[in-house]
């Protein structure tokens, strides 16, 4: 990739929809959710804050605020582990570092559910042992909310010292990037002191409440119980758990391991209503990419009538196809400028779609590509080609692999101009497309990288929400994972499939099919080894029989498509040694 100047995603600057400006950087704050053990499981205690608060007024939420350079103090730390900036790169920070920020955070999260509920989680000074219920009560006794010493010289006065040790990193939350005002907040977890009361503040806080996560959920569905997303996320995260224990455990591995999860999420319009999204979920990537610095502007409904900008050269119109195999429709990508147009899978020979694409680029196409021959990608090139003709005596070009020769006969493919592994096709002025062969879900399949943005267009070989069929004899197990591997080792920034939202990360994306078709692999192999263990040491058992056991996680309605790739597995191993053909069955080598 070149030098120009490019977002924190890696794309340059200029290409983006909506341009990139540096987000505030944000406070630090803590929340802290108290747990306690009921019947019916875990509850948390939340309050309502303020209808004149200017962050989440009205809504339901844990106990919390921003930190304060005191409670890094109190720890005996440098309250410069606090700096916004500092805060933001995160990922640089040590271990220690992490550490200690949490035990500031801690502090300033057993500080604030004082301030705001006087529920106190304290322990001796002079040897750190807890106390019990009786004796905390009577060392709070006058302890204001707010006390004008300071909150852990008021504590030491009472030879009390914020017992952190109880309270334990649960996620980290970054307010989303559009917002004026930003919080860097960890979320932390601690069981409830025993014999102790919530007292709201009545200022900032009200109505503190016990509640079940799976309720105060359905109160939120049903609208008498308003709450953000990160606490929505939150609590949905809870329902997995039965006991405090179980989640003080798992909070604890998960900070010990590095594993903390963390978000900052992004906006976005479905349905007309604002939606967020984390890094988890499938459209956020695709947010990051149109809307670098959060601009809460890009509606994520599947547009079947016109073309989405996802760049300032580059375009996705989802043909109106969708399905079980096909997820919200096949994307057709155009790229370039207007008068010189380069379609990619122009999708099923739907005459809305055609006319769609001939409507956007006026018929100036300079070229057509395919990355494959199936018939979800293929066939409106031809009648996009013809209606061009037929319209203005122009001939497109089609460009792509003539499809193998299994293929059946309506899915055959012989385009004008072969492209071969390594070929570059300059799109417009500074758009150039590297042609990449990835055979394995056809024989045929090519991917486009836009080699200035590390952008790959993947045609099916990934795709976004869901894997890939890999059928036989056109289908190539071996090859497709092989494929995958050349992808892997690429310098990307972005995915665009021809099914689904864009994909980020797009080596650990790659990673994850490879070691979801490895795992696979070895479920098949496991599921024929049953079959001969039970059975007559020289029968051989077909695909069909093996489908259930190699895939229990798959409806029996879909087994049909199912046996098409542990077919293909079948086939890898037989080359590999491990499994041997016998009839039509399959035996353990």
């Amino acid at each position: 990739m070149n030098q120009a100047l490019r977002s924190e995603s890696g794309v340059r600057l200029a290409q983006h929809v909506h341009p990139w400006r540096a987000p505030v950087l944000p406070l630090p704050a803590a929340t802290l959710l108290l747990l306690r053990d009921t019947s019916d499981g875990v509850e948390v205690l939340m309050t309502r804050r303020s209808t004149k608060a200017s962050f989440a007024p009205g809504a339901f939420v844990f106990p919390g605020g921003v930190v304060d350079p005191s409670d890094a103090l109190a720890q005996g730390l440098d309250p410069a582990l606090l700096e916004p900036a500092r805060l933001a790169c995160w990922q640089s920070l040590s271990r220690l570092e992490h550490r200690q920020l949490h035990q500031v955070y801690a502090q300033a999260a057993v500080r604030e559910c004082w301030e705001e509920l006087q529920i106190l989680l304290a322990k001796s000074s002079s040897d750190g042992e807890r106390i019990n219920a009786a004796g905390l009560n009577e060392r709070m006794d006058g302890l204001q909310r707010q006390p004008a010493e300071g909150f852990s010289q008021a504590l030491f006065k009472r030879g009390l010292v914020a017992a952190i040790d109880q309270v334990r990193s649960f996620s980290h939350w970054t307010t989303d990037r559009d917002l004026a005002k930003r919080f860097d907040v960890r979320f932390l977890v601690a069981r409830a002191p025993e014999g102790q009361v919530a007292v709201a503040d009545e200022g900032e806080q009200f109505e503190p409440c016990w509640v079940r996560p799976n309720e105060a959920l359905a109160r939120h569905a049903q609208g008498s119980f308003l709450m953000i997303f990160p606490t929505i996320k939150t609590l949905e995260q809870l329902v997995r758990f039965q006991t405090v224990d179980q989640v003080v455990k798992q909070a604890e591995q998960s900070f010990e391991e590095g594993r903390l999860w963390r978000s900052c999420p992004r906006g976005a319009y479905l349905a007309s209503k604002e939606v967020r999204f984390t890094e988890d979920d499938m459209p956020f990537a695709e947010l990051e990419l149109v809307c670098p610095d959060g601009q809460l502007l890009h509606p994520i409904d599947w547009q079947h009538d016109k073309p989405v900008a996802l760049l300032r050269y580059l375009y996705r119109y989802t043909a109106g196809n969708p399905g079980r195999m096909t997820g919200p429709g096949t994307n057709t990508y155009l790229l370039g400028q207007p008068g010189n147009w380069t379609v990619i899978d122009p999708g099923p020979d739907l005459a809305a779609h055609v006319q769609g694409i001939r409507a956007f680029t006026k018929d100036q196409i300079t070229r057509i590509l395919c990355t494959h021959s199936h018939l979800d990608h293929s066939p409106a090139a031809f009648s996009l080609q013809a209606a061009i003709q037929d319209a203005n005596g122009l001939h497109v070009p089609i460009l792509g692999r003539a499809s193998g020769p299994s293929v059946d006969a309506n899915q055959a493919f012989s385009p004008d101009q072969t492209l071969e592994d390594g070929d570059l096709i300059a799109v417009c002025d500074e758009v150039h497309l590297r042609v990449i062969h990835t055979p394995g879900h056809a024989s045929n399949h090519l991917c486009f990288l836009i080699e200035e943005d590390g952008i790959l267009l993947t045609g099916d070989h990934v795709m976004n929400g869901s894997t890939v069929v890999i059928n036989p004899p056109d289908g190539d197990m071996q090859a497709y994972i092989d494929s995958l591997k050349r992808l892997e080792r690429l310098d990307l920034n972005y995915i665009l499939p021809a099914h689904g939202y864009v994909l980020g990360a797009p080596a650990r994306e790659i990673r994850k099919l490879i070691d979801h078709r490895l795992l696979r692999e070895s479920k098949v192999l496991e599921s024929l080894r049953r079959l001969c263990d039970a059975g007559d040491s020289s029968e051989a058992f077909s695909v069909e029989a093996i489908v259930p056991g190699a895939y229990p996680d798959v409806p029996a309605a879909l087994y049909p498509l199912a046996a098409r790739s542990l077919l293909a597995h079948l086939l890898k191993l037989e080359h590999d040694g491990q499994v041997l053909q016998s009839g039509q069955g399959w035996q353990i080598a």
